[in-house]
């Protein structure tokens, strides 16, 4: 038997002694599906290298533990952490080891009609909702991380902004993991219905240096004329695995915009998949640094199915050390998707010879009247550059660190959302050589 199937068969051997305590265990629809995602995984096991899409990321080092479902500890958070990361004029859930905390969440003072419930919660409140939504934005073909979590998660949030609602303030899901070798599964479902507006960010941390699985999914349903903006920002730790996958469906008109910064993990992989309809936006950054032996994948697809879609895409990386990076961008324009307009754009930063980035941008255009481009880089520090810094009197060590802070910054500065920005801004800093002179200079 090899690795992938001995993993797998812990899983699934262990999944009927924790059923009972996962949400929603009363319903057969939820019972129905999880025992479905369960018999693909137990089939296809966690995604290999073998399949085109994992070509460059090799989850052995997640088979070869097994992470369990803990319990929250009550009391186990640092405050200090969770203050630090708390974004102060959000509505915010906490979870906990992959379970939402009541007593560390605060979203009163909602508007009328906008739903946020804990999906443990909004599963006895609003079943049908639920049922006639969950899976909806994901492709009919889930890789194993996906069944994963479908059968396995714990908790997660629903989220509903009604027709025409605009939410002024936006909505922070905050996961904090604070027990060893623990299994994080949660499962997010927003619905933003016609013409409403709404903003989220999901937060990944972890304490002291654990080792930890996280295995998130987020599904965003959004109407006709509805605009979402989802942030991801994950800093989590140095022993961590992260997987966190984001599942869209746009309704024509709709908008929807991502920021996805990733500083931390041992393993991350982080999707994004997109479908657009008629006149649709899309509009996706991301920012992701590497050191040590950190392996940094993000994946992201976008299909235009209907004309008149708008995407721009830009990744930037950076990447020290013997760090590797992955970024594999594929935009699909579909037979039907005339007048489509789209862009890609992947930039990396290499600061160590040892450091290493696979890049894959792939165009499939199905349509014969778009305009479509796609570009990459991947380089060192422009020497003239460091050399006119240093004629004006600049060290070298802080003449790199000024380029490479500039580099990423401008990720940063695409951020409308003020709170955010600076909290970024500080990960970022913080993990750069000579963090108290940036600081200076700024």
């Amino acid at each position: 038997m090899n690795t992938v199937s001995q993993s797998t068969a812990r899983y699934v051997a262990d999944y009927d002694s924790i059923a009972s305590q996962l949400p929603g265990s009363g319903l057969s629809w939820l019972q129905a599906m999880r025992t479905r995602a369960l018999s693909q995984f137990s089939a296809s096991g966690f995604p290999s290298p073998r399949e085109e899409e994992w070509k460059y990321t090799n989850v052995a080092p997640i088979e070869r533990k097994m992470f369990l479902p803990r319990r929250a500890i009550p009391g186990s958070v640092d405050i200090g952490l969770l203050g630090r990361y708390r974004l102060p004029d959000a509505f915010t859930l906490v979870f906990v080891d992959g379970g939402f905390d009541a007593g560390l969440s605060n979203f009163s003072g909602l508007p009328d009609g906008v739903v946020i419930a804990p999906l443990s919660e909004a599963l006895g409140r609003f079943p049908e909702l639920v049922r006639s939504r969950l899976g909806g934005c994901i492709e009919s073909e889930p890789h194993g991380f996906i069944s994963f979590n479908t059968a396995m998660f714990s908790d997660g949030v629903l989220v509903v902004l009604p027709a025409r609602t605009v939410l002024e303030r936006p909505i922070q899901l905050l996961h904090v993991a604070t027990q060893p070798e623990s299994l994080c599964t949660v499962r997010h479902l927003i619905v933003a219905e016609n013409s409403a507006k709404g903003e989220i960010v999901e937060s990944f941390v972890g304490q002291e240096d654990l080792s930890y699985l996280t295995a998130s999914v987020c599904e965003v349903d959004i109407g006709e004329n509805a605009a979402v903006t989802l942030h991801k920002f994950q800093a989590e730790t140095a022993k961590a695995f992260h997987f966190g996958g984001i599942y869209v469906k746009q309704a024509q008109h709709g908008r929807f915009e991502h920021h996805n910064c990733s500083f931390g993990g041992l393993l991350v992989r982080s999707e994004i998949h997109v479908g657009l309809d008629q006149a649709s936006e899309c509009l996706l950054n991301g920012l992701f640094l590497g050191s040590g032996r950190q392996h940094v994948d993000n994946h992201t697809r976008v299909d235009h199915f209907k004309p008149y879609g708008i995407s721009r895409e830009v990744y930037k990386g950076i990447l020290d050390e013997r760090a590797r990076g992955v970024f594999q961008g594929r935009m699909i324009v579909h037979q039907d998707a005339q007048k489509t307009d789209s862009n890609m754009t992947n930039r990396n930063l290499l600061l160590s010879v040892d450091a290493e980035i696979d890049t894959k941008p792939q165009l499939e255009i199905y349509a014969d009247d778009v305009k479509c481009g796609h570009g990459v880089t991947v380089g060192q520090l422009e020497e003239e550059l460091v050399f006119y810094l240093r004629s004006r009197g600049i060290d070298e060590p802080s003449a790199r660190n000024m380029l490479t802070f500039a580099f990423a910054n401008e990720m940063v500065e695409k951020i409308e959302y003020e709170s955010l920005r600076s909290l970024v801004l500080e990960e970022l800093i913080s993990r750069l050589p000579q963090a108290s002179a940036i600081k200076e200079w700024l």
